[in-house]
């Protein structure tokens, strides 16, 4: 059900889910040292419900951060940040408690009209993005291309929640490949809707560039190819055998192997090279699913 979801919110462009502030703080409690005296964006937050912007001000002098800045695209206003509510795009920056007390006031949260929507691609976003070192949000999924190819231009850190399906974008996957993006460390199962309630998704990730100690944590490897070769298939159309599940990764074989996208989540460069992938692999003329093609590092 949750694959379905995704695909449907996709063929919708309904980007309008929230991330939920557990899920926020299971993953960024592997990257505390990126922080400190960094500047973070959260551009694709909606400041009012933003649970990004919620961490990084009350969390603000515990990551020893500079300054936190949110964008959202224009929606309407509420009295909190506007005397009368109108349809405008904002951005906030919060540089911490003016009072000592380490807790966040509307008074210490600086509240700036946008002339454009706020969307992430306009001038003035992109402006505010080149003052940034670190970039955390949700993006949209429907724009999860563009977006990334956005940080890349601009040669930002970035930890940004995407579909595990964006492995396959050629952009994405070349970046995978290259090893100048991956896979964090958590992967959330739920999101909030804005008019209440919550939707469960399949297969969502965090992307990101920031390194994390689980990037280097090696594969236990258990099975054997030699003796158990009838477990191991080769491709109709490339040399390399078929690994239907990670954990079936075989301990003596430094071949060509095709495994399912799961592996994304345990890749470490230092054990294993991504080869390219293998959209419809057949075996026996019997098509199987998406596969990254593999090899062993010795």
């Amino acid at each position: 059900m949750g694959n379905k979801n995704l695909h449907k919110a996709k063929k919708n462009k309904n980007d309008d889910f929230y991330t939920k502030i557990s899920d926020i703080e299971h993953e960024l409690k592997y990257y505390t040292s990126h922080f400190e005296d960094k500047v973070v964006l959260c551009n694709c937050d909606d400041p009012r419900i933003s649970n990004f912007f919620n961490y990084f001000s009350y969390n603000f002098e515990r990551l020893k951060l500079k300054k936190l800045i949110a964008t959202c695209y224009k929606s309407t206003i509420l009295e909190m940040f506007s005397e009368s509510k109108s349809e405008r795009a904002i951005y906030l920056e919060y540089e911490g408690a003016k009072k000592n007390n380490r807790i966040p006031n509307i008074e210490d949260i600086g509240t700036k009209f946008l002339k454009g929507d706020g969307d992430f691609r306009n001038s003035e976003c992109i402006d505010l993005l080149k003052q940034a070192d670190i970039v955390v949000t949700n993006p949209p999924f429907s724009l999860f291309r563009e977006y990334i190819s956005q940080l890349i231009k601009y040669e930002k850190k970035f930890l940004v929640i995407g579909s595990i399906n964006a492995v396959f974008y050629t952009e994405i996957f070349g970046l995978i490949r290259e090893n100048k993006i991956w896979i964090g460390c958590t992967s959330p199962k739920e999101f909030l809707l804005p008019g209440g309630g919550s939707k469960g998704f399949g297969n969502i990730y965090w992307f990101t560039n920031l390194h994390h100690k689980k990037r280097n944590e090696e594969l236990i490897l258990v099975k054997k190819y030699y003796g158990n070769e009838e477990d191991y298939p080769k491709y109709d159309d490339c040399d390399a055998i078929e690994v239907s599940k990670v954990v079936n990764i075989p301990k003596d074989y430094y071949g060509d192997m095709g495994v399912p996208v799961s592996f994304i989540d345990k890749y470490n460069p230092e054990q294993f090279e991504i080869l390219g992938s293998n959209d419809k692999p057949l075996i026996n003329g019997v098509e199987k699913y998406l596969r990254f093609l593999i090899r062993r590092k010795k």
